[in-house]
């Protein structure tokens, strides 16, 4: 039998539990309400304008890369708009895969870019199989530019037929140009661009640099790249507004972009087409002339040839041979081409010999040789025999052409390029401050001129990847010695071979027991810009400038101004004073003097014969410098009181026999010369001075050239001080 009381409590636990059950349901519905009024009352203003941005996108817009102009306002580098064929990714992605495939097919043939490279350059750069400098750094709503510089047909055709184009674009965006004023090339004083990394974006981002993005390019070489922050300019963004699924449903705002600036630099263009044109018809000349020494023709692997202004350090002209187009750069470089430019096989164009290239200087080195001397014991009353040879320990260094003029002084020594008259000089200075050939710290005063005027290190010239050459000094062959010491005792540890010829084995050996010891054969060699010792064209020029201008050495500079958009003058680059050369007025000078009887009488003199050097004084010196080997590379350094002109010529002959008709047109186009008359309206800088101003800059975009002013001459007061100070 069932009691009542149980009967009973049963209703009343299932009404217990509905209340509970209600008051939870009452609960949660506050909850929500309460929730639902802060989203939507209190904190709704924020939301609402997140939810806002989240429906926008930026699109980047480049800008017009800056102008690169000469001294006169000529145009060495602009921009000018090409077909650009790009690819939607959005869109592309939405396609069956088949369909995709198809599309990147028909792009390929239209294009002529393979499939594979197609799919590279679509890749966004960090994903899996992206290629750095291929893939895609730029926003994931914005085109992806798959192929430059495309025929017009091309991109008419893609316009045309967009059902077979599905999210193919074809639009003209701008790209680099070079007009060629008097048909220059200056490809490695220009430079080139290539797209943005990775690795450089993510520094921008953290810099907080804003002139970068994506889809920017960026200068890689030349002033392109020391002056790539100028020249950039500034992007812009265009807001699109997309939906839930990332497609666009229209634009929200735009920011325009702003131009880069304008380089002015100090490139004179019509000399720069001379310099060009002589730098290549030597080397053509070369190949084609027989070499007496090795029986066949020279060689002639490369050349260069650098114009400063003495007085300031500017680069007024700078070629280097061989060449390539900058051309082949804009839109992207094929695998061919860019394997090609790195070639030993074709030259290694990508290299500028005038700052990259580095050689032994030959008998150009004498004159500071001459300096060092004059003021450390020696003296121009000094007279040293110019024998046809000179031995040092068992071995004879002789005269070129074994010619002797007796006992000479310096500046015939100069005249006549005499080795063994310098021979003697080093020697002289081993033999009282260095014969313990294990002493890495003796003084050379030899070894200290040099450095002086600047070997050894870089000049600071505003490219980048300057060479810093090398003074072959005790401590230099100490540090060589310690890092090849173990390739050449492996080869003279081992029984000599077929292809270790005997002087190979022989210096091996020789090497690898006292290869650290400075010999008297080292510092005679020394004197005379030979053994180990290389410099750059460039730092030939900057020491020639120095004793042209009395003693000041300058950073050279190619870059004179930037200019904004709007023609106004942001900033002057001024000329940098860098070092001075501590000579006495009287020994520069005597040199001074003594380079110009090279120009009149000595080894260049038959190569100046009618040239008016009585209006248009020319110092010079002449170098044909031995490297083992190889045929002898043929050197010209020279000045007036205005310029420096160095020119060289790698495995290329004798200095004044291959380079002196060359250096002798330059400076007839730089003075006006014809025949043996100046004349000042024939020069190729007008007046034969660089213009002191800027180009004008016109509101149109017109750029007029400088207006001439005459400029202080200083060259009267360097005349009377070197005349009232000489010998």
């Amino acid at each position: 039998m069932t009691d009542l009381g149980e009967e009973t409590a049963g209703p009343r636990r299932s009404r217990l539990r509905i209340v509970v059950l209600q008051a939870l349901v009452l609960s949660l519905f506050a909850t929500l309400l309460g929730r639902l009024y802060f989203l939507q009352v209190v904190s709704g203003e924020e939301y609402t304008a997140q939810a806002a941005s989240q429906s926008v996108r930026d699109i980047v817009e480049q800008p017009q890369r800056g102008l690169i102009v000469d001294d006169m306002g000529r145009p060495l580098v602009t921009n000018r708009l090409a077909w650009v064929v790009s690819v939607d990714r959005t869109l592309l992605g939405k396609l069956p895969g088949r369909d995709r495939r198809e599309l990147l097919s028909r792009v390929s043939t239209a294009t002529g870019v393979t499939v594979k490279q197609l799919e590279r350059r679509l890749t966004t750069c960090g994903d899996e199989g992206s290629v750095s400098g291929v893939c895609w750094n730029g926003s994931p709503y914005q085109p992806v530019p798959v192929a430059s510089d495309v025929e017009r047909e091309v991109a008419l055709r893609i316009l045309e037929q967009p059902e077979d184009y599905p999210g193919v674009l074809a639009e003209q965006q701008s790209v680099r140009a070079y007009p060629r004023p008097y048909g220059v090339n200056l490809a490695h004083v220009l430079g080139y661009l290539s797209p943005v990394t990775a690795e450089e974006l993510e520094q921008a981002e953290a810099d907080g640099e804003d002139s970068v993005n994506g889809a920017s390019v960026v200068g890689r070489a030349g002033v392109e790249k020391e002056y790539d922050a100028w020249l950039r300019g500034l992007p812009g963004t265009q807001s699109v507004a997309v939906d839930s699924m990332g497609r666009v449903l229209g634009d929200d705002s735009a920011v325009e972009a702003r131009p880069g600036d304008t380089l002015v630099t100090s490139i004179d263009a019509k000399v720069q087409s001379v310099v060009e044109q002589q730098l290549l018809q030597t080397i053509r000349t070369a190949r084609q002339t027989r070499d007496t020494v090795t029986g066949r023709n020279y060689v002639a692997d490369s050349g260069a040839v650098v114009v400063l202004e003495a007085d300031t350090g500017r680069v007024v002209a700078m070629a280097s041979q061989p060449t390539y187009d900058p051309e082949v750069w804009v839109g992207g470089i094929s695998d061919d081409e860019l394997a090609r430019l790195y070639s030993e096989a074709a030259g290694t164009p990508l290299l500028g010999r005038a700052t990259q290239g580095q050689f032994a200087p030959g008998s150009t080195w004498k004159p500071f040789m001459t300096a060092g001397a004059l003021t450390h014991g020696y003296s121009t009353d000094t007279r040293l025999n110019c024998s046809s040879a000179f031995r040092v320990g068992n071995r004879d260094f002789k005269n070129y052409e074994s010619g002797a003029y007796g006992y000479i002084g310096f500046d015939k020594a100069l005249e006549v390029s005499c080795n063994t008259f310098f021979y003697r000089v080093g020697f002289h200075y081993w033999q009282k401050f260095g014969s313990d050939e294990a002493d890495v710290k003796a003084f050379d005063p030899l070894v200290e001129e040099a450095k002086d005027f600047g070997f050894g290190s870089r000049t600071g010239i505003d490219l980048p990847g300057e060479a810093s050459g090398r003074i072959a000094d005790r401590r230099w062959k100490r540090d060589y010695y310690r890092s090849m010491k173990d390739f050449y005792c492996g080869i003279s540890e081992k029984p000599q071979d077929e292809e270790t010829s005997d002087f190979v084995y022989k210096f091996a050996y020789e090497f690898c027991v006292e290869g650290y010891k400075y010999r008297a054969g080292d510092a005679a060699n020394f004197a005379i810009g030979q053994g180990d010792t290389i410099v750059t064209p460039l730092q030939l020029a900057r020491a020639y400038a120095a004793l042209a201008n009395g003693g000041t050495l300058y950073a050279p500079r190619v870059g004179k101004a930037i200019v904004g958009p709007d023609g106004s003058v942001i900033e002057r680059i001024q000329p940098e004073k860098v070092g001075t050369v501590k000579l006495p007025a009287s020994t520069i000078g005597y040199i001074d003097d003594a380079l110009k009887g090279v120009t009149r009488q000595g080894t260049m003199a038959w190569r100046m014969g009618g040239f008016p050097l009585d209006e248009v004084e020319i110092r010079s010196k002449t170098g044909s410098a031995e490297v083992y080997g190889k045929q002898s590379t043929s050197w010209v350094a020279s000045y007036s009181d205005d310029y420096v002109v160095v020119m060289m010529v790698s495995q290329g002959g004798t200095g004044s026999g291959t380079s002196g008709p060359a250096v002798r047109a330059i400076w007839e186009a730089l003075y006006g010369v014809e025949g043996d008359t100046v004349r000042p309206d024939r020069a190729a800088i007008p007046g034969t001075v660089p213009p002191g101003r800027l180009p004008e800059f016109q509101a149109d975009g017109s750029i007029l050239p400088p207006a001439r002013t005459k400029r202080p001459d200083r060259r009267s007061d360097r005349r009377s001080s070197r005349k009232g100070t000489a010998r």
